[in-house]
């Protein structure tokens, strides 16, 4: 999310043993069979389930905006990662008409956005499986602790969709946490008129009986809550850098406000960073600016930046700049959301720098210049204290503060280093803080703690470090 929004760590420990519920095996949890209905998040304890990893969404979903009216099937091919006679999914309302696992109808309960699936036999550690659901009704939109919207956002005609951090289960079956990545199919029905925008790349578009169906395919792991299939009325226009092609869907209202031309900026700014950082994660890329004041921000969703409005460049820089941190690389636990919105707000800093505008620390120095009282200081990245406040100011601007910092303490050669070399090492997966704090001691061959603990962990404007 854009860091001129101000709205919207971990010890390696904690994130060791919440990733036990994902997958340790039955025989070393006391010889349990039934998959645990959360991952232990520190800010969301029932997002996403344990006892299996999930492969691949196939998403088949028909719209109506009149009525705001969704049917739809999940296919969801997983893997048992312990023995389970029982597991869980993540969907929030609807009218589920069949639910299958490996084609047999399975029994199911529902317990608020837990969806408590019994098998009709139960599954091995290790096997492949699959879980038809079938459902519809009206998409949810879901509001956040800080009292921002998300998921199936509706608009005048169509859907704005979003899901940081909590919104996927709104509108389709998930395992919805970060650390279960995916890759997707989405086959997206509506009135014929209207365009729908999934992740990855446009498979095909054929029209039917006065509706369009828009198939989208995402071939690169993604996390639950960076898929979108936001729809309306749109001019959707294909362009290229190098081989990767980028989709831009601009809503009419917002042309004439020089939508398309930012979005055009995207090529440029993909190869400054492919340069800078490492290869462009995907195979593609491009944007959506639709018209949607009742949103309120802008979301990096996988290959498809969401703009409720026509962004600022350096929102556009920041959009980007996700799709290598908290895309490709992407936090564990949503207490690191500095590991997103950090990096993100630092390369604005450093795009800047190398474009004619102020050097990173110059940006520093004006945020540094902050009185020792203001809000900025009070809540470390690290640490800010709960999900009401992800998304505030220390994520980004503290967090940006904390690489700059890092830069001019171990010098540019082993900081960028140290920057390709958490991409490059962790591409498509998960990571956390003490990942970082470990890689840049053992790239810049310093030691760190004290640094990052004034910088990450500690309450007040830093002094010394």
């Amino acid at each position: 999310m854009p860091s001129v929004l101000l709205r919207r760590a971990v010890t390696g420990a904690v994130a060791a043993l919440t990733a036990l519920a994902l997958a340790t095996p039955a025989a070393a949890t006391g010889g349990s069979t039934i998959g645990s209905p959360g991952l232990g998040d520190p800010y969301f304890p029932l997002a996403g389930n344990g006892g299996y990893d999930v492969r691949h969404y196939s998403l088949d979903l028909d719209y109506v905006r009149a009525g705001n009216h969704l049917d739809a099937t999940a296919v969801i091919t997983a893997r048992a990662t312990q023995h389970l006679s029982r597991f869980n999914l993540d969907l929030r309302g609807f009218t589920i008409s069949s639910l299958r696992v490996d084609g047999a109808p399975a029994r199911f309960t529902r317990d608020g956005q837990e969806l408590v699936i019994t098998p009709k036999r139960a599954l091995r550690a290790g096997r492949t499986f699959t879980v038809r659901v079938d459902y519809a009704g009206q998409p949810t939109e879901v509001i956040d602790p800080d009292g921002s919207s998300e998921g199936w956002v509706t608009t005048e005609d169509g859907a704005f969709v979003v899901n940081e951090p909590q919104g996927s289960p709104g509108w389709y079956p998930a395992n919805d946490n970060p650390r279960d990545k995916a890759t997707y199919d989405f086959a997206v029905t509506v009135p014929t008129g209207i365009t729908a925008i999934g992740n990855g790349k446009l498979v095909s578009k054929r029209d039917h009986k006065g509706k369009t169906t828009w198939r989208w395919r995402e071939d690169s792991p993604m996390a639950p809550y960076l898929a979108t299939v936001t729809n309306g009325v749109f001019e959707l226009r294909v362009s290229r850098v190098g081989r990767i092609p980028l989709y831009h869907a601009v809503d009419p209202a917002e042309v004439p406000k020089g939508a398309f031309e930012r979005l055009g900026a995207e090529a440029e700014v993909i190869t400054f960073f492919s340069k800078l950082y490492g290869p462009y994660p995907f195979s593609s890329g491009g944007g959506v600016v639709d018209h949607a004041p009742e949103v309120g921000y802008a979301l990096e969703s996988q290959t498809k930046s969401q703009y409720d409005e026509t962004p600022g460049a350096g929102t556009v820089v920041h959009e980007i700049a996700h799709q290598w941190f908290g895309n490709s690389v992407t936090l564990t636990v949503w207490q690191d959301i500095w590991l997103n919105e950090g990096f993100a707000a630092f390369s604005e800093w450093i795009y800047d720098e190398k474009h004619g505008g102020p050097t990173a620390q110059q940006s520093f120095d004006e945020l540094y210049a902050r009185a020792p009282t203001h809000s900025l200081w009070q809540r470390p990245p690290a640490n800010l204290g709960g999900p009401e406040v992800m998304f505030s100011a220390p994520a980004y601007d503290r967090g940006a503060m904390t690489l700059q910092a890092l830069r001019v303490k171990i010098g540019d050669k082993r900081f960028f280093g140290l920057l390709r070399d958490w991409y490059a090492h962790n591409r498509d997966g998960n990571v956390t803080t003490a990942d970082f704090v470990r890689l840049a001691e053992r790239r810049s061959g310093q030691q760190l703690d004290a640094f990052f603990q004034t910088w990450l962990y500690t309450p007040g404007k830093p002094t010394t470090w």
